[in-house]
Order: structure tokens, then sequence, then C-alpha cells
């Protein structure tokens, strides 16, 4: 009995130990490139060391830790960073907040971007970057570090589901994105998705419960003081705001979703009603 306890724990501490090897970065993953000076790692009390002022923009998206290390081959050179964060949600997050909306995304883990000098991507909980010095074109050398790495790392590879819920109709392209605190503007949404439309803004939170939801909707509703009823989901508003223009929101279960900065001539209520027909 105590043979096979030894050979059970001997086979996790393996298995553990391969996992973690999997998501440290590793520069040769590329032919020809070399690792220059010892790993690095920080956590969220010492990633101001290594980021400084922009360290704060991982924090928001629940960072839990980083390792780097930096790669030579002749006179180039790349910084290859994988950051873990407090889920796949939050990988997926800070992705859509530090990739080019401009540039097309590559289904690269959950998400993807390989640009001349930088690729990032996000798979289950990991977060990776690969920026190269000097200035040129680096892209194909990045794609296969970025390749190579999103193989290794095992776990999740779909986007969250919430990005299927907003309509295609007239969306901006790369524009949803995780709003890790203040959706809109406004504390009661503590955290959810946003996208861009050509004739307003949508957005989408998550509550706890249909409970927790309707209390924010009755906290919302004394936000904006003069509001009108709107059929739409369990229950819905629409109003006029000094920030946010014309608004409706709406709660379907533990769900608030909406619009705001409607353009004129826009109907609220059917914009809502097809936002609240794709949720769960």
């Amino acid at each position: 009995m105590r043979s096979l306890i030894r050979i059970a724990t001997l086979v996790v501490l393996l298995a553990a130990a391969t996992l973690a090897r999997a998501q440290k970065p590793d520069c040769s993953l590329a032919p020809g490139w070399t690792q220059q000076g010892p790993l690095r790692t920080y956590e969220a009390e010492n990633l101001f060391e290594y980021m400084d002022g922009n360290a704060e923009g991982y924090l928001l998206y629940r960072f839990v830790r980083m390792q780097g290390v930096t790669c030579k081959s002749g006179e180039d050179t790349i910084i290859f960073d994988v950051s873990e964060m407090a889920d796949p949600e939050w990988a997926y997050g800070i992705f859509t907040a530090n990739r080019d909306p401009q540039q097309p995304v590559e289904p690269i883990g959950m998400g993807g971007q390989i640009l001349p000098r930088k690729a990032t991507f996000a798979k289950d909980r990991f977060y990776v970057e690969l920026s190269a010095e000097p200035d040129k074109d680096h892209s194909a050398t990045l794609r296969k570090f970025a390749l190579a790495m999103a193989d290794r790392i095992q776990g999740r590879s779909e986007p969250p589901e919430v990005l299927k819920w907003f309509p295609a109709e007239r969306l901006i392209a790369g524009s949803i994105r995780l709003v890790p605190e203040s959706v809109l503007g406004l504390r009661l949404l503590k955290y959810g998705y946003a996208a861009e439309y050509e004739f307003g803004k949508a957005f989408l939170v998550a509550e706890a419960g249909a409970d927790a939801a309707a209390a924010v909707m009755k906290k919302l509703r004394e936000r904006f003081g003069q509001t009108t009823p709107l059929e739409v989901a369990d229950e819905a508003f629409q109003a006029t705001d000094r920030y946010l223009g014309r608004l409706c929101v709406f709660r379907k279960g533990r769900y608030l979703g909406g619009y705001a900065n409607l353009k004129e001539g826009e109907d609220a209520g059917a914009l809502a009603r097809a936002l609240a027909a794709r949720l769960p």
C-alpha cells in the first residue's frame, strides 16, 4: 500500500512539474534563440518594480504572477513574458485591453495578435506577450514563438461565451472588451463587457443572482432619476443622462444589459429586446 501511495504521489509531482514547465517562457521554442540572464518572476506585490506605471493595468485584471525571460539571437532581442490571471475570463480581458483594435485577431489560444514587433495571446488563464527589438519586422519569429507557446499551454482555447451574445449587426469589429471596473463609468456596474456599435455602446453585466441584479436595477433607477419603463425581459427602463445620453437598461435573471449614447431615431426598446433575447 505504501508503495502505491509513493507511486501516486510521484505521478502527481511529475504532472505538476510538467505543467509548470509548460507555462514558463522558453527561448528554445524558436530555433537559434537562447536565454540571456535569469528567469524573472513577479507577483502582485512587486510587479511595479518591472512595469512601473503600467502595473495597475495588470492588477485590474486580477493578475496573479508573471514569469519572463530575455531571448537573444545575434543582435535581435525578444522580451518573453507569461502572466497568470485569476481565470480565463480575465486573461482574455487583458488581451482585449492591450491588443490593437485596428489590427485583426487570430485564432491563437482564445485570441491572439501578431504585429511586426509584438505578439500577444491568451489561453486558459495565461496572457502571453512577446516584444522584439530592434525596429524591424519580427512577425515571422514572433509567430513561431506564439504558436509553440500556445501549443504548450493546456486548457481553454474558446473565448468567453458572452462575446456571442452581442448582436453582430452594426457592431464595430474588435470593439468588445471586458471592462474591469465601473462599466459605463458607473460604480454600480462593477465589471462586465462593453461593445461599440455604429449607433451607441452596448453593455452586459453579470451579478451573483437575480436578487442582486434587481437591487442594482433599483439603484440605477434612483441614480438616473426620471425614467420611463420598457417592456423588455424581467424589467427595463430608458432615460437620458448628461454623460451617457439616451440610454436603456434591462434585467434578465442575473444579467443587466442595455445601450448608452444612443443616436436619435434608434428604437431603444427594440435594441434592448434583441440583446436580451440572446442571453441564456
